[in-house]
C-alpha cells in the first residue's frame, strides 16, 4: 500500500478503463477521487472513454457539482452500467439524451454481480428481473437507445424448466472506494461509513481482474491499532490509499460529520418530528394501517418513508422492522438526501447480505413509490421521458416480497390539495396522470401469488386477479371527476366501496394499534 495525493489518481486510469466507484447516494463515495478525474480530464483530455460503474451513483439529488455529475464531460465517460441514477441529476439527464450508453441493472443484481466478478465467475444467474425492463425479452436492461446498439448484457436462459436471467461479467480495471480508516499496513476499515455497500466486494472484483484499488480514507492509524473486525478490505487488496478529511461545506452529501447513532455505534434518542397533515402524511398513515405486529418492512424513497414518521407520531416504531436496501434494519431510516442511512439500526450487513435476504424472500412487506401504473398492474418508476432514474433496488425487492403497496399522489406536476374537517379538497389538478393504459418502462409486472395495492392520498386500489380494482375512496372526493376522469383506463369498481377513514384526514393523532 502507498499513499498518494488525488491528484495523482488519474494517472492510474487509462482512457477506455473500466472504474467502479463506491457509492449509495450521499454516502459512501470518493468525492476526492472524482474531483481529480474531472479535473485531470479538463486539462489533459485523460482519461477518456471510461466505463464507469456504481450501484446508487453519487450525488445530492440536484445538479450540483458534485458526484457523478462532475463526470458529465463529451468524451469522458464512454459508458455507464449503474443502476439508479436519481442522486446525480445531470448524470441522468445525459443518460435521458442518449450521451453515452448506459445500463441501468435491479441493484441487488448489481451488488451481486460484483461479488461474482470478484469471485472468476463469467456471470450472474438470478430470478430478478423477469418480464421487468431488465429482461431482454423487454429493455434487457438497456436505459437508451445507445445501450441497445451494444452487446446484452444480460440473456434469458431456461434451467430445469425455470426462466431465468444471465448478467454477464465485465472486468474492472480499477475500483475508487471509500473507507474511514487505513492502518499503516493498508487495512481499511468502515467505522464511520454508514452503509458498508459494496467496498469489499468492488476491491475484489478489480483485484481479481487484474486492476488497481484505490481507496479514500480520513486517517491513517498505527499498524495493528484496528479491530480485527473492524477491517473490512485486507491490505492485500489495496494498491494505493488516498487520505482526505470530509468536506464540511457539503453539509450531509458524503457524510462529512460522524453520527455515531447512524453507524450503529451508539443510540440516541429518537426525537418525534410530527409531519404536518399533507397528501403524503394522507399516503403514509394509509399505508401504516396494512402493518402487523413484527413484520420487517422495505420503504423505498420520497412518499413511502413518510409510513417511518407515522410510526413514531402513533408509537408503534418500536413493533416493526424498518428495512432499507443499503444494508441496516430496525431503527428509523431517514429521507431525502440521507435515505439508507437509519437513526439507531439494529444491524447493519453489505448491501450484497442484504439483498440475499430480499431475494429469498425475508420481507413481510414492501412499501414503495409509483410514477406509472397501467391497467395490467405493471409499475414503472425508471424511465419517464429524458428523466431516466433506474430502477434502484425497486425490481428486486417488489419482485420478491409477498405483500407490496405502492404509494404516491393520484396526478403530478402542480397538484393543490387542501386537507380540512376530515375531507380532502383538489383545488388544482396535476397535469401529469398516474393511471396509465400503458406504462413507459415495466419496472414491477406482478405475479399471481403477491398482494397489490396502491394507496394514494385520494383512492385506494387492490390488483385482483389482474385487473385493478378500486376499493376505497377519500372522504370528499368525487368519483368520476376526481378518479375516473383522472385516468386513462376504467377500473373495476368494487361492489364494497368504501370511505376511507376519516381519522387519516384529521389533524390529531389516529391512535393507531398495529
Amino acid at each position: 500500500m502507498k499513499i498518494i495525493s488525488k491528484e495523482e489518481v488519474a494517472q492510474f486510469i487509462h482512457d477506455n478503463d473500466t472504474v467502479a466507484f463506491s457509492s449509495s447516494g450521499a454516502m459512501g463515495c470518493p468525492e476526492a477521487m472524482i474531483e481529480a478525474i474531472e479535473t485531470s480530464y479538463l486539462e489533459t483530455g485523460h482519461p477518456k472513454n471510461i466505463t464507469v460503474t456504481s450501484s446508487i451513483i453519487p450525488g445530492m439529488l440536484t445538479h450540483d457539482k458534485v458526484g457523478f455529475n462532475r463526470l458529465v464531460k463529451p468524451g469522458l465517460v464512454g459508458k455507464a452500467i449503474c443502476s439508479h441514477l436519481g442522486f446525480g441529476k445531470t448524470f441522468g439527464d445525459a443518460v435521458g439524451n442518449n450521451q453515452f450508453p448506459t445500463f441501468t441493472l435491479p441493484l441487488g443484481v448489481m451488488s451481486h454481480l460484483y461479488r461474482a466478478i470478484g469471485s472468476g465467475e463469467i456471470g450472474l444467474i438470478s430470478h430478478v428481473g423477469l418480464h421487468t425492463f431488465a429482461d431482454p425479452r423487454i429493455d434487457g436492461c438497456c436505459a437508451n437507445e445507445k445501450a441497445k446498439l451494444l452487446d446484452p448484457i444480460v440473456e434469458l436462459f431456461t434451467i430445469e424448466n425455470k426462466e431465468t436471467l444471465f448478467y454477464k461479467s465485465f472486468p474492472i480495471h480499477v475500483a475508487l472506494l471509500k473507507g474511514t480508516y487505513v492502518d499503516e499496513e493498508g487495512n481499511i476499515s468502515l467505522e464511520h461509513e454508514y452503509v458498508i455497500g459494496e467496498q469489499y466486494n468492488m476491491a475484489l472484483a478489480a483485484h481479481n481482474s487484474g486492476g488497481i484499488v484505490i481507496v479514500q480514507v480520513e486517517e491513517v492509524k498505527p499498524k495493528h491499532s484496528l479491530k480485527a473486525k473492524n477491517v473490512s478490505i485486507h491490505s492485500s487488496l489495496v494498491d494505493y490509499v488516498v487520505v482526505q478529511k470530509p468536506d464540511l461545506s457539503y453539509g450531509e452529501y458524503n457524510a462529512p460529520i460522524y453520527k455515531p447513532e447512524l453507524a450503529g455505534e451508539k443510540r440516541c434518542n429518537t426525537k418525534i418530528d410530527i409531519r404536518p397533515l399533507d397528501e403524503r402524511k394522507i399516503c403514509g398513515r394509509r399505508s401504516a394501517m396494512e402493518l402487523k405486529k413484527g413484520e420487517v418492512i422495505n420503504l423505498g424513497v420520497g412518499v413511502p418513508d413518510s409510513v417511518s414518521s407515522v410510526a413514531l407520531e402513533e408509537g408503534f416504531a418500536d413493533q416493526i422492522y424498518l428495512s432499507v436496501e443499503p444494508g441496516s434494519t430496525g431503527g428509523i431510516p431517514l429521507s431525502g438526501l440521507c435515505f439508507g442511512r437509519t437513526m439507531n439500526p439494529d444491524s447493519i450487513v453489505s448491501t450484497a447480505e442484504q439483498f440475499d435476504a430480499y431475494d429469498g424472500g425475508s420481507l413481510d412487506m414492501a412499501i414503495v413509490g409509483l410514477a406509472e401504473v397501467d391497467q395490467k398492474g405493471n409499475v414503472n418508476v425508471s424511465k419517464l421521458g429524458m428523466k431516466v432514474p433506474g430502477p434502484g433496488g425497486f425490481i428486486d425487492i417488489t419482485q420478491n416480497t409477498k405483500k407490496v403497496i405502492f404509494t404516491g399522489t393520484f396526478t403530478a406536476n402542480g397538484l393543490e390539495e387542501n386537507i380540512h374537517d376530515g375531507k380532502l379538497e383538489i383545488i388544482k389538478e396535476g397535469t401529469v396522470k398516474k393511471f396509465v393504459t400503458q406504462v413507459e418502462q415495466i419496472t414491477f409486472s406482478p405475479s399471481h401469488d403477491q398482494q397489490v395495492l396502491f394507496v394514494t392520498e385520494r383512492a385506494v386500489f387492490e390488483l385482483q386477479h389482474g385487473k385493478i380494482v378500486l376499493i376505497e375512496i377519500a372522504p370528499g372526493i368525487d368519483l368520476q371527476k376526481d378518479i375516473l376522469d383522472q385516468m386513462d383506463f376504467v377500473p373495476v369498481i368494487s361492489k364494497n366501496l368504501k370511505i376511507m377513514d376519516e381519522c387519516i384526514f384529521l389533524e390529531e393523532k389516529m391512535n393507531l394499534k398495529i
